[in-house]
């Protein structure tokens, strides 16, 4: 356990210039973990039923698409793929899990809740939520050599997931599920990464959410110093949610009306409808918060509650095993990114590891 924990709180440094040699930089130093994680993608892949062919056919599409989006993003990819000795399909495939997993059967017990605060200053948290067996394979990450510098949290291979960037501007992600989904697009992890290296508002980066074709489903809770919104995002549409008394909360459903009429039934619901509800009572119940300690215990769960705190059965099966990997904390206005391993629980014991972007 201590060498997980060593091995994940490890911060990788990535400053090269070139997009090209920032992805090298990054498998460098990850090293035969990346190839670890890779074959448990692959793991996965099968498991939940999607054929190794149709992972390689659906990436290689998803790649084409970025180049034509984003083409650094692809050679950071090809980067990535050059220092592992891997073929590019398979940095793809890591980078498009969400999008290729979109056409896997089967309900999603667990997954990611965020909330966010817009008071005298702008402040969040999430849980991240993830299968048990990929634990091993998640690192923090530095940035520097883009437009805007970030730090983050993001899986072995993966450009971006959760992160802040030297402008302030912070991204949360909840993955949710419309019957429109499918595996094309621009992957909503490379969205991440775009908006962290580039965006300097969150205006800024709903622009650059507008910018994409995005084909699967996920709601991306953008902040910076004075604003915070939550971008849901389909197939059908992009719709900017504003918050309500100050404050987002959101789990893995639609909260728009509109977007939610293409709910794909039986993925997420009722358990994130269920955990919602707990996170709004508790808000209702305690409505003043003036920073990240104060809004953390609103995404403790126990046993008999919704399962904010994911937690395996102990005969769960692999593809099964969902579990709360990380609690993030944001405080936008300080620049300052705060990650616990496992749940906000275990954060309460846990010594956070501190981030800050480096300076511009």
């Amino acid at each position: 356990m201590n060498q997980k924990i060593e091995t994940r709180r490890a911060i990788i440094a990535i400053d090269a210039l070139s997009p090209f040699e920032r992805g090298v930089q990054r498998s460098e130093a990850l090293g035969e973990s990346l190839l670890g994680g890779i074959e448990l993608y692959l793991k996965l892949f099968h498991t939940v039923g999607v054929k190794q062919e149709t992972v390689r056919s659906n990436a290689e599409r998803i790649m084409d698409e970025v180049a034509d989006w984003s083409p650094g993003l692809l050679d950071e990819m090809r980067g990535v793929a050059s220092g592992a000795g891997v073929d590019l399909w398979q940095i793809g495939a890591l980078n498009a899990r969400t999008e290729i997993l979109s056409q896997a059967l089967g309900t999603r017990p667990g997954e990611c809740s965020t909330i966010g605060r817009v008071a005298d200053h702008v402040f969040g948290v999430q849980t991240w939520d993830w299968h048990e067996e990929l634990d091993p394979h998640w690192h923090l990450q530095s940035v520097a050599g883009t437009k805007r510098n970030f730090v983050g949290l993001t899986e072995h291979g993966m450009l971006s997931k959760i992160g802040m960037n030297d402008a302030g501007v912070s991204v949360f992600l909840n993955i949710l599920g419309h019957v429109d989904d499918r595996p094309s697009g621009v992957p909503i992890h490379l969205l991440s990464a775009e908006i962290l290296a580039n965006a300097s508002s969150v205006e800024e980066g709903v622009e650059i959410v507008r910018s994409a074709r995005v084909t699967t489903s996920s709601a991306l809770t953008l902040m910076d110093e004075t604003r915070a919104v939550t971008v849901e995002i389909s197939p059908a549409s992009v719709v900017v949610v504003s918050p309500e008394n100050g404050t987002l909360a959101h789990t893995n459903h639609f909260l728009d009306e509109a977007l939610g009429k293409g709910e794909k039934p039986g993925l997420y619901d009722p358990d994130s409808q269920d955990r919602l509800a707990l996170v709004h009572s508790r808000l209702g119940r305690y409505p003043e918060s003036t920073g990240v300690d104060d809004i953390l215990p609103f995404l403790y769960s126990d046993p008999e509650q919704p399962g904010i705190c994911c937690v395996p059965k102990p005969d769960a099966t692999f593809g099964n095993r969902w579990a709360t990997l990380a609690t993030v904390t944001m405080e936008n206005r300080k620049r300052e990114m705060r990650v616990a391993n496992g749940t906000p629980i275990d954060a309460r014991a846990e010594e956070w590891f501190v981030m800050m972007p480096p300076a511009g």
